[in-house]
């Protein structure tokens, strides 16, 4: 079985305003197998760090065979995926129940929230998706 480690963020520039998502994906010997980002268009914050979260799922080819260690700092999406806090924002929602049935796909997971500083490479590529969009 696969284990891998991914780090999310999500950016946006106001709230909504232009949104990046950046994600970084390791192996089980902390190995980069993927990082990537993407412009996400107008978004709120919380709802590029869910995009982020669901694009960094995506790239995972076999869900049924991993177990993931989920790391972002979103505090809002890590509550919210640990049942911690409901998910009252409309705009998330339909975000939220993709995410939980994605995640479901999986052998196991585990969800953290870490500080910002422990971010930073999903951070600094959700912020480039934004620049190079707007070149």
């Amino acid at each position: 079985m696969s284990v891998f480690t991914i780090y999310t963020d999500g950016a946006a520039r106001g709230n909504p305003g232009p949104a990046g998502a950046g994600w970084v994906i390791l192996d089980s010997h902390g190995e980069t197998l993927f990082k990537n980002k993407k412009y996400l268009g107008e978004l709120t914050n919380n709802q590029a760090e869910y995009q982020a979260l669901l694009l960094a799922l995506e790239e995972i080819e076999k869900p049924s065979a991993a177990k993931l260690n989920l790391h972002a700092d979103s505090e809002l999406m890590v509550r919210q995926l640990k049942g911690e806090y409901k998910v009252k924002n409309e705009g998330l929602k339909p975000l939220f129940q993709k995410a939980v049935l994605t995640l479901s796909k999986f052998q196991g997971y585990t969800v953290k929230h870490i500080p910002r500083e422990k971010n930073e490479e999903a951070d600094k590529l959700a912020n480039e998706a934004i620049d190079e969009y707007f070149g």
